[in-house]
């Protein structure tokens, strides 16, 4: 049985013109490769779930993105996929229907995705003499927002280390409310303003 999230719909609607048909193409893609998967939202994003998180998309002003989770682990004999990890998602950049694989790849990789998912395989974590670096939280398209329209905290942003932008993605994306998201949203771009890390109170 097909379930949709209204949340989607929401989003869906509320993107571009151009972006609409993209969407709810693969929103179609996903269902008919993955009658079993569940829609939610991650991030803010559209987001899949099959045995944990399979796969999302997001739509901004002029392209829309989508993404698979274990992006790395599926084997792309089409070499339609991205080869390193980017903002633009698995299948880089999509400003019309035309810059989407064809349904036969798509529905293939979606497959080769829940297989992965069934059999329980994780994507494999990088170690460091510290100890274990985790899997980077996507940033959200709320943030993205947000810093382009302020230059001193998007200066900040892209000069801090992986480990500083995680803080405070990890403390956005916990919020378990919209006003609680909205006041840490609003205190961030106030650090990062400032040039200041999450955790600057405690700096030696």
């Amino acid at each position: 049985m097909l379930t949709f999230d209204p949340r989607i719909d929401a989003y869906i609607a509320k993107s571009a013109p151009f972006a609409q048909p993209i969407l709810e193409h693969l929103r179609e893609i996903v269902h008919e490769a993955c009658p079993d998967v569940e829609e939610t939202l991650k991030w803010s994003m559209p987001s899949f779930e099959y045995k944990g998180i399979l796969c999302g998309f997001a739509a901004f002003k002029k392209h829309c993105t989508f993404g698979f989770w274990k992006s790395s682990l599926l084997s792309d004999p089409h070499g339609v996929l991205e080869s390193e990890k980017t903002a633009m998602g698995s299948l880089g950049r999509m400003a019309s229907m035309d810059d989407l694989p064809s349904d036969k790849i798509l529905k293939s990789l979606i497959k080769e995705a829940v297989r992965l998912n069934d059999e329980g395989i994780k994507i494999p974590t990088a170690t460091r003499k510290r100890g274990v670096v985790k899997e980077e939280i996507p940033e959200p398209e709320y943030l993205t927002k947000l810093l382009s329209k302020n230059k001193a905290a998007k200066k900040t942003w892209e000069a801090f280390a992986p480990s500083h932008r995680k803080e405070y993605l990890e403390w956005l994306t916990e919020a378990k409310t919209e006003p609680t998201r909205e006041k840490r949203l609003a205190k961030t771009i106030e650090l990062l303003s400032e040039g200041k890390q999450r955790h600057w109170k405690y700096q030696s």
